[in-house]
């Protein structure tokens, strides 16, 4: 029996109660969504992802078929098929939900879809500006319960919304970086779209206050959304929903490899050796961007932290745990050792010279005009580089742990931290 489920609780209920629809009127379930106890209890017990990148398993590989709107399973389509095809939600394999050691828990469901925002609870993907052309993520958790007692929920959300978003964030500071080390202060004409930006990111270009507060009402009410539809189609009442927050692929500080090549730093103009040995590295960023992007991560655990502490206001019998991820990769970013990316927990930047499929592993020798192709291919054919500074496999694998971790714990706020030998320790 699922560490999740209560049937005798649920059976006391309906014999004091008398009837499904008494049940209904206390729970505020439908009475058509309700089914006996003895047909829940028959049903496999099943784990479900909502949500976005972090938890679909981008970076992971080994991503699966994703059925469209229309009821299409859709394989992948190739490098250069549009950004919205439903393949490249990135579903993966390797995700942590997967993963995990749930005990008693029979089946899995992966929902989540790379790019995912709040408004894809409720609503088909493909109805706003770059979604995918998947359908809500409620009505797919719907689908699940026809055929599943539903016990355990992970939901990874509010790092993309209509404020700004985690790729969006990303390519700011690796564009600056790159346009500084490649491009001469008078050359900003060489980059599509006009002027780019070669000044380390500060705090207020990756997400303001104002913009931080309006994503946390809008991940808010898309959770609220989630909870009152499990309370429709979850007849026995029993689930835990994880909250995971996220964690940053890069380092406070980068290793000292990192720092300096052929007597250039990141504070002069042109520095195309040490350009490509970060970007080789995995982590094209100024080191005066580190704090900014460390401050972000840290906003959207506050975003995710709050938003569970609303939940638990507003749904005082649900199972809710808030999983704090923020130091899970600790030892093992991107660039905190002389070796990056071998060894690390996270997905490095690559572009693609166009749609090719081949990652370039490396930029030595290019020059700027060749930077200026690659960096287009990344924004024409957004699938190309998406994969970036996401959990790998590896890292994937460490999320399962903290995720089983939240699944088997007596309480409600959790934190999953990496000791400097790997250990990972949940508490």
């Amino acid at each position: 029996m699922s560490t999740f489920r209560r049937i005798a609780l649920v059976a006391a209920l309906v014999a004091t109660l008398g009837s499904v629809d008494a049940l209904s009127a206390t729970t505020g379930r439908s009475s058509a969504a309700a089914r006996p106890v003895a047909e829940v209890a028959a049903l496999p017990t099943a784990a479900v992802a909502l949500g976005d990148s972090f938890v679909s398993g981008e970076g992971a590989g080994a991503y699966t078929s994703v059925v469209d709107v229309n009821g299409v399973a859709q394989g992948f389509p190739g490098w250069s098929a549009p950004n919205n095809n439903a393949f490249f939600c990135h579903r993966s394999a390797n995700a942590s939900l997967l993963k995990a050691n749930l005990p008693g828990i029979q089946t899995r469901f992966n929902l989540a879809c790379s790019g995912g925002q709040p408004h894809d609870i409720a609503t088909a993907s493909i109805n706003r500006a770059s979604g995918r052309n998947v359908s809500a993520q409620l009505d797919q958790l719907r689908a699940v319960a026809q055929t599943n007692d539903i016990d355990l929920v992970l939901v990874g959300l509010g790092s993309n919304n209509s404020s700004f978003t985690f790729g969006d964030v990303a390519a700011t500071c690796a564009n600056r970086f790159v346009a500084d080390a490649w491009t001469g202060w008078w050359e900003f004409w060489a980059y599509l779209g006009g002027p780019v930006e070669q000044a380390p990111c500060s705090a207020g270009d990756l997400a303001t206050p104002a913009q931080v507060s309006a994503a946390t009402a809008e991940t808010t009410n898309a959770v609220r959304q989630l909870l009152t539809t499990l309370n429709q189609v979850d007849p026995d009442g029993q689930h835990r929903i994880v909250f995971q927050d996220y964690t940053n692929p890069l380092p406070f500080d980068l290793e000292s490899k990192f720092h300096e090549e052929d007597g250039r730093d990141d504070s002069r103009d042109k520095f195309r050796d040490l350009g490509a040995e970060r970007y080789a590295g995995g982590c094209p960023i100024h080191r005066a961007s580190l704090a900014a992007g460390h401050l972000f991560s840290g906003n959207l655990g506050s975003l995710v932290q709050s938003v569970a502490n609303t939940m638990r206001t507003e749904f005082p019998s649900a199972d809710l745990v808030y999983l704090n991820v923020q130091r899970a990769f600790d030892g093992a970013r991107l660039c905190e050792s002389a070796t990056s990316p071998t060894g690390t927990l996270a997905t490095p930047i690559r572009l693609q010279d166009g749609p090719t499929g081949v990652p370039l592993t490396s930029l030595s020798g290019y020059d700027k005009i060749a930077i200026q192709r690659m960096a287009n291919a990344c924004v024409s054919y957004f699938q190309t580089c998406q994969e970036s500074w996401h959990p790998n496999a590896a890292g994937h694998a460490v999320l399962a742990q903290c995720l089983a971790g939240a699944a088997a714990t007596s309480n409600r706020t959790v934190a999953c931290v990496r000791s400097g030998n790997g250990t990972i320790t949940i508490s």
